[in-house]
């Protein structure tokens, strides 16, 4: 085991940032159990891209990259047991073998499964739900050091809870996701009129698997994006250069150095997006490169709202003028049934706002997030808000059972840091 003492770490915009005693990484379980009991406080770090404060500490982080690999499949149900620390990027060539994949994934495969589990973190899809509502089983450490199994059968309500935690309740270990076989998808690109393409999303989400729209507020058009299971041959994306994401990063330069430009510069997108289709495993083309580095905010509204919110937040990003180059993303998730899941109960259209990571964040969530609120929306737990403990456990069914749990398993609160204990508990100082 490599116990290195660190005093600097930070998210991966580089807004998050603290001063912890030590960075542990561990290579075995058991010295995973003996970092648990020994340290009074820790938290868990995967990628590092929460943009909120969830790992910030000035206690012990923990590193769980070392825990990473299919520890066993079942071919029957189509199901895998995987260590907790796998990036979401490496499970593609980890479930080959196996001729699986996962369900559904996002467009940013950084994170680290447990990670991505207990945060919600999700794609897009109408009949498709978060990476938590594909989890099968898996394994908790708890703050005695302690390992306990948890499923629909066994510590259910535990299960229940611990899909979407926070890191919470203890360290996920082994996670078991039910995926199925290997497929491909056929990703589609083109601009289409904004107006008409927001007023047909209900319709049109039923007729892909995944439907996204990336909306620039000061143009007409937006960029929509499906993808669909196909047997045709894989073609792979095309590099270009310059690449997507460069041109992404040189119009937030110019934005933020000439506010004045925005509104021209996303009127630009119509030269610069051009259709394309696509065929690839879909562990290859779910993700696409974001290396332009930004803050995000990310609120899930209920879906007959979903439309009436995107029109308004277009309509203050042009009321304001706001400088921010970034499009807005829109998507569709299925409701599930995880009691601190932001698609409890509810189907939901997931709005995200982003701002560059050298400019500000403030202004354009400021205005935006009450729009995101008057329409009942639950905000991403990895992703900025400013949400009261009172505000935030209003929008939660099930929040008094998750915390008696919480408060079952973590007494003493080791795995919480001041950011969980005054969102979760309402504590300041």
């Amino acid at each position: 085991m490599s116990n290195l003492t660190h005093h600097y770490w930070s998210n991966w915009s580089g807004y998050c940032h603290s001063n912890p005693q030590h960075i542990l990484y561990p290579d075995q379980l058991h010295e995973l159990q003996d970092i648990v009991i020994q340290h009074p406080k820790v938290r868990v770090v995967g990628a590092g891209h929460s943009f909120t404060p969830l790992v910030k500490t000035d206690a012990s982080i923990i590193s769980l990259d070392r825990f990473s690999s299919v520890l066993n499949a079942d071919q029957a149900k189509c199901q895998a047991t995987l260590w907790a620390g796998t990036r979401l990027f490496n499970l593609g060539q980890h479930l080959a073998p196996y001729e699986q994949s996962l369900m559904n994934q996002g467009d940013i495969d950084q994170q680290s499964l447990a990670g991505a589990v207990s945060t919600g973190t999700h794609g897009t899809g109408a009949a498709l739900y978060s990476i938590s509502g594909y989890v099968e089983d898996f394994e908790l450490l708890q703050a005695n050091g302690e390992l306990i199994q948890c499923s629909k059968t066994e510590n259910p309500e535990i299960f229940q809870a611990g899909r979407v935690s926070l890191g919470s309740l203890g360290i996920l270990t082994k996670i078991t996701m039910q995926n199925r076989p290997r497929y491909k998808l056929e990703e589609k690109i083109h601009l289409a009129p904004a107006e008409e393409s927001l007023d047909q999303f209900l319709q049109l989400m039923h007729q892909h698997r995944h439907l996204e729209y990336f909306i620039f507020p000061f143009t007409d058009q937006l960029i929509f994006k499906t993808l669909d299971v196909t047997e045709g041959e894989v073609k792979p994306r095309e590099t270009s250069w310059p690449s997507e994401d460069q041109l992404l990063t040189w119009c937030c330069e110019i934005s933020k150095k000439a506010p004045f430009l925005t509104k021209y510069l996303q009127k630009l997108v119509g030269v610069f997006v051009k259709p394309t289709e696509f065929i690839d495993w879909s562990s290859d083309i779910f993700a696409t490169p974001r290396n332009t580095k930004f803050n995000e905010m990310e609120y899930q509204i209920p879906i007959e709202n979903g439309i009436q919110c995107i029109k308004e937040v277009i309509a203050t990003f042009r009321k304001y003028q706001i400088n921010s180059f970034f499009p807005i993303e829109f998507r569709v998730v299925k409701g599930d049934d995880i009691w601190l899941s932001p698609f409890y109960q509810q189907d939901s259209i997931s709005v995200s706002i982003h701002q560059y990571y050298k400019q500000s964040p403030q202004k354009v969530f400021d205005l935006i997030e009450p729009i995101f609120q008057k329409y009942r929306g639950r905000p991403h737990w990895a992703k900025m808000h400013q949400l009261s403990h009172q505000e935030i456990r209003a929008l939660y069914p099930k929040w008094n059972e998750f915390m008696q749990i919480r408060e079952a398993l973590d007494p003493h609160r080791k795995f919480l840091n001041p950011y969980l204990e005054k969102l979760l508990l309402g504590q300041h100082g």
